[in-house]
């Protein structure tokens, strides 16, 4: 048996969805995409996948990429300040290009 279940403000509700009931997958994608709620399918109680507006998810990706960025340029910023940082002219030296 599958379980659908949307979470909205800090509040549980759950919609039961079982095999015979697949046609309703419908429902709960709408559901989902209209109220922009969480939807999560459960299968013996544990969550094992989402159900989520694609443009919210775009969004998200777009969110995580941009943390990824700003976590990459924090990581660049803490190596300089640990070793400092090199000259131009002395990586070029340093690979014998002139």
């Amino acid at each position: 048996m599958c379980v659908a279940a949307r979470l909205t403000d800090n509040q549980r509700n759950v919609k039961r969805v079982d095999r015979a009931a697949h046609g309703k997958r419908g429902d709960v994608v709408d559901d989902a995409r209209v109220t922009l709620a969480l939807v999560f399918l459960t299968r013996r109680g544990r969550r094992v996948a989402a159900v989520i507006d694609a443009e919210d998810l775009e969004r998200l990706a777009q969110a995580a990429e941009g943390l990824a960025d700003i976590e990459a340029a924090d990581s660049a910023r803490a190596e300089i300040t640990k070793h400092d940082t090199i000259l131009w002219g002395e990586v070029n030296a340093d690979l014998g290009i002139t």
